[in-house]
């Protein structure tokens, strides 16, 4: 189930909500501008899949988002842990740069076909946690200040949606609040 944690930006020793009723996490994220939708999954898809086999999977419902949101990029990428250290050092330096603060000039939406990871938005002074699992789609305004974490080992399969080619590129604040709140593992293991 999908989990939201909620504390203020100053202390992440006080939390504020924890929740995995969906409609209850719908309703807090709507507050802030966020999309949370729950998706049937798809059965049957690759431990690697093909960024086409994944679209495929999920076709109709991939073209709802494009209608209703005007997306004219739509891709899909896996994390698959592997027992070598090339690609150790690959999800290393991937989770470094999704941990940093950042916000898009585009929307960020991401459905998780498989696994999990967590967006944190950092908006009104307050650290929201989405621990988004297989089924969840999160969008996330253009703008929103957050960070993501896909753990130690990640291990997921996600949609994306862009309006454009240069919307996934992050414009990073330089806050290390990050560093201060409960990363993807400890959630995960808390759970």
């Amino acid at each position: 189930m999908t989990l939201l944690t909620v504390w203020p930006d100053t202390d992440s020793g006080t939390v504020l909500t924890r929740t995995e009723d969906p409609e209850q996490i719908r309703d807090e994220l709507k507050r802030l501008g966020v999309r949370f939708e729950r998706w049937d999954l798809v059965e049957g898809l690759p431990a690697e899949p093909t960024s086409e086999e994944v679209l495929a999977a999920y076709r109709e419902r991939v073209a709802e988002v494009v209608r209703a949101e005007g997306y004219v990029l739509v891709d899909a990428m896996h994390m698959t842990p592997r027992e070598d250290a090339e690609w150790a050092d690959h999800a290393a330096t991937a989770r470094q740069r999704f941990l940093a603060e950042h916000t898009h000039d585009d929307d960020e939406d991401r459905f998780f076909a498989r696994g999990a990871g967590v967006f944190y938005l950092h908006v009104d002074g307050r650290v929201h946690a989405v621990f988004c699992e297989a089924g969840d789609l999160l969008s996330v305004p253009a703008n929103t200040t957050h960070w993501f974490d896909m753990g130690t080992r990640p291990d997921y399969v996600s949609i994306r949606f862009f309006h454009d080619d240069d919307g996934w590129v992050g414009n990073f604040t330089g806050n290390r609040l990050a560093e201060d709140f409960p990363d993807f593992d400890t959630l995960a293991a808390g759970r």
